[in-house]
């Protein structure tokens, strides 16, 4: 999940693994599947940070060999 924000300033985690894509005309759109859509304050690339980071946060994991 990553955490945005919504035009009014509300705050909302939304999980990554839906987006299907992301437009920045005026205000950034992101596409869910179902084509569910959603505006956000954030810029494209500040969407695709946090998604980036989540994805590598959720991949990675310390294994303990005993």
């Amino acid at each position: 999940m990553i955490k945005l924000t919504k035009l009014r300033g509300d705050t909302f985690y939304l999980n990554a693994e839906l987006i299907e894509s992301i437009e920045e005309i005026s205000d950034t759109i992101i596409t869910l599947t179902g084509d569910k859509k959603v505006r956000v304050k954030e810029t494209s690339k500040e969407v695709v940070r946090k998604v980036i980071k989540y994805k590598r946060q959720i991949h990675s994991c310390n294994l303990e060999v005993k």
